[in-house]
This record gives structure tokens, C-alpha cells and sequence, in this order.
């Protein structure tokens, strides 16, 4: 097993940012860690680089306990490396920052330059190798700071959020040298994202992260809600001030709700809409995800509907459409 975590933690004072149980995570796989703003996923990567400390807990690396205390750390951080959000380059040429990690490897000059150019056409910025790396756009630099850690020679390589701040067209390119790594190298990719179609696009298995915990279920569909009682008794959900849910639950007051999309059903029949937890919206997306696909209803809110493929052939739906979904009560969660 490439990474094995238990009963990790990672705290800020009082704040807990990290809490882990136990996670493995397998060697030579690109693997997709998804979820929120805040959900812990940067400080996952560093830890998984070797860059932050936890505070307890135990981190294994191809089967061996990580030492955080010992100069061990340095081999280690040789065999992993990470692609930040914003990686900086140095204000030197192209080539010149893909040759210094050669250099302190101590690589033969005619080996360097046969090294820069290949790396430089597999992340295609091979015209780009005497520009000078600070009059590079935000997606060309990203490129260039990947094939400088290939350069590193590295067993794993981390990606933080490797879309986020570039164009759709570089976009496109990145996801592409991400898939030619792991398949071509051999190099084990795990990244972050909070794009649950990028993950299900690239990923081989993703882990869902949530308010620094792993999760099962996708963080979709997951909102803040108040409940409320009714002079019956019966309880309610108010989610994000739009829908009104039953739910049924010993808590009170402000609470956060999960919806499952593998229960929630989607029909077009508006007949149905009188039925508890039944809402009337319309179809704004559909993604093919392997054996599912995905349905994505403005209902108020937006909500994610997860649909087997043989189900899906029988349902004649079309983006754009009026729909009618319905939350059974097994699929609402208090978290």
C-alpha cells in the first residue's frame, strides 16, 4: 500500500482540521481526494508530502512508519512531490527551471537536455523553452511547474486543485498530462478538487472529504437547514431558506442535511408532486460517470441525482426539462 493513515489528526489550537481514522490508499492509481472549501483537503496533501506534521496519529509510506523527527524526511520528500495552486517559478527561462532539479541531481549536462525536451513535449510547452517562466500565463505556468517536478523523478506526484486558476484550454492539457503520468510513468497521481465531474473523469477511486473527515457518500448535496416542529409534533427541515423537507430526527435548530443522490428519485410525471418531500424543477445537466449518470435539478437548490445507466435508457429525460424529484426518508441524513 502506498499510504496508510490512522487515527490521524491535524489541530490548530482548538480548531481540528484534520481527523482521520483510517484511510490506504494504492500505489500506481490516480486518486481524486473531493470535497469543499474547508474541507481539509490542502492540509491532507502536505501531510501526504511530508511538508506539515500531525499532530497524533500514523502515517506509513510503502508499508514503513513515516518519522517526522528524523532526516529520513528528506529522502522521502525526493520520492513525493507537489504541484501547488500557485507554484512559483523561477524568473529564469523555461529550461533553466526544469535543469535545476536535474542539477542537484548531478545529471550529465547532454543527459539534462534530452530530459527538459521530453518533458517539455509531454506537457506541451516545448516551443516555450527559452521564454522567460515570468511572462507565462497562469495555466502555462502550472504546465511548466509539472514538468519540473517530473524532473524530480518522483514515485508520487500530489496536485492541489491543479484546474482551478486556468483557462478551459489548459484546463483540457493538464487533465490530459495527468492521465499520460500515471499511465505512461507509472507515477502515482493523487489530487484535490471540488469538481465532482473532473474526479468521476479522472480519477480511478476518489475520497470525499468533509469538514476534515472521510466520507462514503459525496459531499453534494450536502446544506445547511434549520429544523423546525410543527404544533403537531411533526418536524421539518427548512433547507438554505428554499425547501421545506420531513424529516425525522431528535435534533432541533440549525443542522446540516444530507441528501443521498444514489435514493433520491427523478421522474417527469408532475402528477406526483403532491407527495411529501416531492419537488417540481428543472433538468439543467446531465453527465455520463462510467455506470451512472449523473442529473443535476434546480429545485430552489441545486440537486444532484445519481441514475443507473439501464434505468436512465427507460426515463426520456433532456436537459432543460421540467422534472419532479422525490427525497424518501431514508435518503435524508443529519449530519
Amino acid at each position: 500500500m502506498l499510504y496508510e493513515l490512522r487515527s490521524l489528526k491535524k489541530t490548530y489550537g482548538e480548531r481540528t482540521v484534520l481527523d482521520i481514522g483510517e484511510l490506504s490508499l494504492a500505489a500506481g492509481k490516480v486518486l481524486g481526494i473531493l470535497g469543499p472549501n474547508g474541507a481539509g483537503k490542502t492540509t491532507l496533501l502536505e501531510i501526504l508530502a511530508f511538508l506539515q506534521v500531525p499532530t497524533s496519529g500514523e502515517l506509513q509510506f510503502n508499508g514503513k512508519k513515516v518519522d517526522f523527527s528524523n532526516n529520513g524526511l528528506i529522502q522521502l520528500r525526493r520520492k513525493v512531490v507537489i504541484v501547488g495552486q500557485h507554484p512559483i517559478l523561477f524568473t529564469a527561462t523555461v529550461s533553466k527551471n526544469l535543469e535545476f532539479p536535474l542539477g542537484i541531481r548531478k545529471l550529465p549536462k547532454v543527459n539534462r537536455e534530452k530530459i527538459i525536451e521530453e518533458l517539455l513535449d509531454l506537457v506541451g510547452m516545448r516551443p516555450f523553452q527559452n521564454s522567460r517562466a515570468h511572462r507565462l500565463s497562469g495555466g502555462e505556468t502550472q504546465r511548466v511547474a509539472i514538468a519540473r517536478a517530473l524532473a524530480c523523478s518522483p514515485e508520487v506526484i500530489l496536485f492541489d486543485e491543479p484546474t482551478a486558476n486556468v483557462d478551459v484550454e489548459n484546463q483540457i492539457a493538464i487533465e490530459r498530462i495527468i492521465q499520460e503520468i500515471n499511465r505512461e510513468k507509472g507515477i502515482s497521481v493523487i489530487f484535490t478538487t471540488h469538481d465532482m465531474v473532473q474526479a468521476s473523469r479522472l480519477a480511478d477511486d476518489t475520497i470525499f472529504l468533509y469538514d476534515g473527515k472521510t466520507t462514503h457518500s459525496t459531499y453534494e448535496n450536502i446544506f445547511s437547514g434549520l429544523i423546525e416542529v410543527t404544533e403537531e409534533g411533526r418536524k421539518y427541515c427548512l433547507v438554505q431558506k428554499q425547501l421545506t423537507l420531513g424529516v425525522q430526527t431528535h435534533q432541533s435548530g440549525p443542522v446540516r442535511i444530507f441528501i443521498d443522490p444514489t435514493l433520491v428519485k427523478i421522474t417527469s410525471n408532475q402528477s406526483e408532486v403532491a407527495a411529501e418531500n416531492t419537488f417540481c424543477g428543472r433538468l439543467i445537466q446531465l453527465t455520463d460517470e462510467q455506470s451512472r449518470i449523473r442529473a443535476l435539478v434546480d429545485v430552489g437548490i441545486p440537486l444532484s441525482v445519481l441514475i443507473p445507466k439501464e434505468q436512465f435508457k427507460n426515463m426520456c429525460l433532456s436537459p432543460g426539462e421540467a422534472v419532479c424529484l422525490t427525497c424518501p426518508a431514508e435518503s435524508i441524513k443529519i449530519i
